[in-house]
């Protein structure tokens, strides 16, 4: 006795399309068209209405929000869905939770599950059982690839071969090793910023000077051609980076970032980029490939940084405090009972009467050689009236 019913002729076959990643959908074609021509399976058992839901391409399926898997389930408690076809079990759900939910709403509108191996109603015990099995191994396997995956990283990282992206300034060599570049206009891009930095002894007196001498950085993107680099006048974050990675002091590390997994609206989500202290980094080989500094140099740099974070760098100390000027501005134009229609009046004011102007207006060329140093800008104080 046929399982297929005119009663699930009469509605709509749903057709689930997914992969996983975005390397798979750039190149796993086959995949992608095994699924497509289900839709003629469907048809060719007698639907003649057929939805394909294509949404979740290079979506994973273990947990994560899924706007097509959602659009599916939505359909199905509205009682339109005569049956879910997919490739297999792994293409609906990866975990439980979403498997289970899926099979609960079938068997209460009395949808089908089709795969290529069979025809199921989740209403039937037996069925049901099967169902429940498919769901549970697709688990078990996604754990079993992620468990093996981590492990294959974690051996290729530890004798420093794992290279997923270069950072800009550096090309793959040889045997996958890190090589400088050998663009020199790159090189030179690069060296300025440390060499600035150890002149400035401040992130921001650093970029100050690249933008007020027009200096460019150089940004690599990626697309399936190849890497790009591209010039552009830098911004704190790029140089800040540019600081703070170890790569440019001949350094490998490996684990700098982690990720968290939080509970948002009932669904997983991946937090990524979430920096670690120096003490829980994976891996950390120095003197692994030629940097522009040393070890040591970047060390002190780090040190620097902190400090100046801190309100304890030799910047800081020197900086007038522009948060005590304003306050005090601010007191003396209520002293004179004047109105003040806005922060910008108030800076203003502050300006012509000398306070708030900040180490940051510092950088300007030297008098010979277009070298640069920092001036340091001192408030005047207020005469009182």
């Amino acid at each position: 006795m046929s399982k297929i019913t005119a009663e699930h002729l009469s509605r709509s076959a749903y057709v689930y399309i997914r992969q996983s990643t975005t390397d798979q959908l750039h190149h796993n074609h086959e995949s992608r068209r095994r699924q497509y021509a289900l839709a003629e399976r469907a048809r060719s058992l007698g639907w003649s209405d057929v939805v394909v839901i294509d949404d979740d391409l290079g979506v994973s399926g273990s947990g994560v929000a899924r706007p097509g898997f959602e659009r599916l389930l939505a359909a199905i408690c509205c009682g339109t869905v005569g049956a879910v076809v997919a490739i297999e079990a792994s293409r609906l759900a990866r975990n439980g939770r979403d498997w289970h939910t899926l099979l609960d709403f079938c068997a209460l509108v009395g949808s089908l599950i089709l795969d290529e191996d069979g025809i199921y109603d989740p209403r039937s015990p037996n069925d049901r059982l099967l169902l429940g099995m498919k769901g549970t191994l697709s688990e078990m396997e996604l754990s079993m690839l992620r468990q093996r995956s981590i492990e294959a990283i974690k051996l290729k990282a530890a004798r420093g071969d794992l290279h997923t992206t270069v950072a800009i300034g550096y090309v793959r060599g040889t045997g996958d090793r890190i090589e400088t570049d050998p663009d020199q206009r790159i090189r030179e891009a690069i060296g300025w910023v440390f060499l600035k930095f150890a002149e400035l002894r401040s992130v921001r007196q650093v970029l100050l000077w690249l933008r007020q001498e027009s200096v460019e950085l150089p940004c690599a993107s990626y697309s399936p051609e190849g890497r790009i680099v591209t010039w552009k006048l830098p911004i704190y974050n790029t140089v800040l980076h540019i600081l703070n990675n170890p790569v440019y002091a001949g350094a490998y590390v490996f684990g700098r970032t982690e990720s968290r997994v939080r509970i948002h609206e009932g669904r997983k989500h991946v937090v990524r980029g979430i920096r670690r202290s120096r003490e829980k980094w994976s891996v950390l080989l120095t003197e692994h490939h030629e940097g522009y500094i040393t070890w040591e140099t970047y060390e002190r740099n780090q040190q620097v940084i902190a400090d100046n974070a801190n309100m304890k760098g030799e910047m800081v100390r020197g900086a007038p405090r522009q948060g005590e000027a304003l306050a005090h501005a601010r007191r003396h134009l209520q002293k004179r009972g004047r109105q003040v229609g806005g922060e910008r009046q108030l800076q203003e004011h502050c300006d012509r009467q000398g306070h708030g102007r900040r180490v940051a207006n510092s950088v300007s060329p030297g008098a010979s050689g277009g070298q640069s140093r920092p001036r340091t800008w001192r408030p005047r104080r207020a005469r009182n009236r």
